[in-house]
């Protein structure tokens, strides 16, 4: 399987129609019409796959503690 390095985020990420350039999600919001294949599913991907960064869905960020301002003085 092809890997594409990710240089914006330091990692690999399997090609898969969804974050192709050539790839748009179709009405039901599960298939992916393709201007090269047609109706593909979205962990398909083919010879003309185009990695598209704007397409990819970044994963959740850990959410940070909450702090108050007792925690930030010097007393």
């Amino acid at each position: 399987m092809l890997r594409v390095k990710n240089t914006i985020c330091g990692e690999t990420i399997a090609p898969a129609c969804e974050y192709c350039e050539h790839g748009r999600r179709a009405s039901d919001n599960v298939l992916i019409l393709c201007t090269k294949k047609g109706l593909v599913a979205p962990t398909f991907c083919c010879r003309k796959y185009l990695y598209d960064p704007l397409r990819r869905v970044p994963r959740q960020q850990p959410k940070l503690p909450s702090f108050s301002p007792e925690d930030f003085s010097l007393d």
